[in-house]
């Protein structure tokens, strides 16, 4: 067992608890290759998951910390990922933590927790995995599910304008966004590396669609799904008007600011507050 944990790459073993692996993701899931990048990015900046906490909803993208990591893990109710983490950072300010979850979790039943933490500029980093559907109850149509895209309640196409989370999320004040897709992993350790120094509320949107649902639903293979990414990927930063009207996946770093974050305005309201009574 130790060796399958160990053949994922050469220092991420010691991340992972080994009574669960080999993981339970399916064939060609992105989820694994996340986790692989967030260790590698936590590994370069601290070598360790001391004063981390990861907290997750429910969803296959949830699964990535719990029960995977060799860590500090909370796994709450649907939707209510970022309220628990709140809590956690509110509580011990030391902590470093971590929200990871899916589409469905966060941005469908915890979308509003999910824009109230961007507008206060919560003191967490948030990594959504978007994989375009309800990936882990059969496959429904989801609040990120493309137009036209077929899922199984939508057998004939969608056609509900899906969000644009990484603008979405900007606009609500996070101090940084970024948007990457699962064949930019250099990318995306380089955002998650990035993400670990600034405060405030910090998105990562991860495009990772479902292998078993929406892959069979509106690809041939994961191979064209990968070929689709690499040919039609721009970044925000060369992107012009014409890729976005075409439909080109918009990537990179939509925001990066520095609003104060929630934690120091906590702060200084509590000494403000003592303050009144000594």
């Amino acid at each position: 067992m130790e060796s399958n944990v160990n053949l994922i790459h050469p220092y991420v073993g010691k991340y992972l608890r080994k009574e669960v692996m080999p993981h339970g993701m399916c064939p060609g899931c992105g989820n694994m290759s996340i986790a692989n990048t967030l260790i590698r990015a936590i590994d370069k900046k601290y070598g360790s998951f001391d004063k981390f906490v990861f907290v997750s909803g429910i969803g296959c993208a949830a699964w990535i910390p719990s029960p995977h990591f060799l860590a500090d893990t909370v796994h709450v109710v649907h939707g209510r990922a970022i309220p628990a983490a709140t809590g956690i950072k509110l509580a011990n300010p030391e902590l470093n933590v971590i929200v990871i979850s899916g589409d469905g979790d966060l941005a469908a039943i915890g979308g509003n927790h999910l824009f109230h933490a961007a507008r206060r500029n919560i003191d967490i980093i948030t990594i959504l995995v978007n994989n375009f559907n309800y990936g882990m109850t059969g496959g429904q149509l989801a609040p990120t599910t493309p137009v036209n895209a077929r899922t199984i309640t939508t057998p004939y196409g969608n056609i509900e304008e899906p969000f644009n989370l990484a603008k979405l999320i900007a606009e609500a004040g996070a101090n940084y966004v970024a948007r990457w897709t699962i064949v930019h992993v250099l990318q995306l350790e380089k955002s998650l590396m990035r993400a670990l120094d600034i405060e405030g509320f910090r998105f990562i949107e991860v495009l990772s669609p479902c292998t078993t649902r929406f892959i069979r639903w509106n690809m041939k293979s994961l191979n064209e799904l990968l070929d689709y990414f690499k040919n039609n990927s721009v970044n925000i930063k060369v992107a012009s008007e014409d890729d976005i009207k075409s439909g080109k996946i918009i990537v990179g770093e939509f925001a990066e600011r520095d609003r104060i974050g929630y934690l120091r305005r906590y702060r200084k309201l509590i000494d403000r507050a003592l303050s009144l009574w000594r």
